[in-house]
């Protein structure tokens, strides 16, 4: 379809589908209390109730918009800065100096440079739950996927596709697991072993895939200067960035940093660069400045995305899709049970495009239900993370995806397209691992 909506059309329309979404779907809430072992606030089980509330004037709709975009502002930030630096480093000659090189080194490994870049963003989804870090890197990423030979797709699915899938399939992201856990009241990090053994198998399924598609689809590789020499400034830029990679990773998993945190490390690393790189306080922020207007768009769909949310929280609908997803699911043996709640997440996924948020409205519902059907709450987990993290690969709510193709010049139609079947394939997966668990009494 050559005129298929673009990123920003499409969430303005899920925005405005959700909003007469309120109209059509009975208002209902589940009261809400502080866990005192936790100190998250969560759903009280069984204390669903069917209300009526005010319908969402046009007004509201669009109050939604701006909304949206102010409660993402701390990734919105750390989008602009990380676009910034990369920008100014990019305008110092140093990341094409060290690419260069990178490139040189890899000449006729070309296969290899593909498995450790796809190993490298599923350790990142593993560990950190990386993903919206990815966005301001996809400029990067394919002008590097270009110089090997690799077309967008091959480069997006090495990057941005093995973070979602490290992320789902982690024994440790702290956004999915480790709250989904807390939650659900088991020791943290627990049930680590099954969910590294899937890991690995869903790594290998993920690689041969890739290789398989890239082979079939390659392209010319990007000219470049395999003979430039790196500058002794250049030199300095790049392992300044590899410090800053460092320690902003050793931040996140031991001082629990967060958006704003990396957002200052990668503003300094910017400054620094373009000092070293010689361009000047002037050039530096002009080149700051032109990094900002390339993350821009990527920006405000990322803050679109969360207006989808606080038009169904607004519109009181949002108890009721959970509760209308998982209530039937009491009355269907253990093993269906478990498959069909890790469907149930990814299509909840949709409305609730925060797996983190998911995990704390779902959670507390489902963990009674398991322990009502006899499923374990390790596996009650398992089908979440595997549903809802995995949905971040083709769901439009999804801010970071949507902002990614649009960097990617890729549409939304054409993406679906080509992530289908490896979905699938993931899925297929994540359902066998579902019915070991249940099979095996998995805890």
């Amino acid at each position: 379809m050559k005129n298929f909506p673009n990123a920003f059309v499409i969430i303005l329309a899920v925005i405005v589908f959700s909003w007469a979404l309120t109209f059509i779907i009975p208002q209902g809430i589940y009261d809400r209390e502080i866990n005192a072992a936790t100190g998250l606030e969560e759903v009280v089980n069984n204390s669903y109730k069917v209300i009526e509330g005010e319908n969402l004037s046009v007004f509201d709709l669009l109050l939604a918009i701006p909304r949206g975009i102010i409660g993402r502002a701390d990734i919105i930030v750390l989008i602009l800065l990380l676009g910034g630096c990369f920008y100014v480093i990019e305008k110092t000659g140093a990341l094409s100096q060290g690419l260069a090189k990178l490139v040189a080194l890899l000449k006729g490994r070309e296969l290899l440079a593909l498995i450790i870049v796809s190993a490298f963003f599923t350790a990142g989804g593993a560990t950190i739950g990386l993903q919206e870090e990815v966005i301001a890197l996809t400029p990067m990423l394919l002008l590097f996927g270009r110089s090997l030979g690799y077309n967008t797709y091959t480069t997006l699915y090495m990057s941005y596709g093995s973070s979602v899938l490290g992320s789902s399939f982690s024994p440790s992201n702290p956004f999915a697991v480790m709250i989904a856990q807390k939650v659900a009241g088991l020791p943290l990090l627990s049930g680590s072993g099954l969910r590294l053994i899937f890991l690995g198998i869903a790594f290998t399924i993920w690689i041969l895939f890739i290789i398989r598609y890239s082979r079939k689809n390659p392209i010319a590789i990007v000219a470049s200067d395999l003979n430039e020499k790196i500058s002794n400034r250049s030199k300095i830029i790049l392992i300044l960035l590899a410090l800053t990679f460092g320690a902003v990773t050793y931040g996140l998993l031991s001082h629990g940093w967060g958006f704003e945190e990396l957002a200052a490390c990668f503003f300094a690393l910017g400054i620094l660069a373009g000092l070293i790189g010689k361009l000047g306080t002037n050039q530096t922020g002009e080149a700051y400045v032109a990094g900002f207007k390339e993350m821009i768009f990527a920006s405000v769909i990322i803050g679109l995305a969360n207006s989808i949310t606080i038009v169904l929280e607004q519109g009181l609908i949002i108890d009721s899709i959970v509760y209308g997803l998982f209530g039937p699911l009491k009355n269907i043996q253990p093993t269906f049970s478990a498959v069909l709640m890790m469907l149930s997440h990814m299509v909840l996924h949709l409305p609730i495009p925060s797996y983190s948020g998911q995990a704390i409205l779902t959670m507390p519902i489902l963990v009674p239900l398991s322990d009502l059907i006899g499923l374990s709450r390790q596996t009650c987990v398992l089908a979440y993370q595997y549903g809802a993290v995995m949905a971040d690969l083709i769901v439009p709510t999804n801010g970071t995806l949507m902002a990614v193709l649009a960097i990617s010049g890729i549409s939304y139609n054409k993406w679906l397209k080509f992530a289908v079947k490896p979905m699938i394939l993931m899925m297929i997966l994540a359902a066998i691992s579902i019915i070991f668990a249940v099979t095996t009494g998995y805890q």
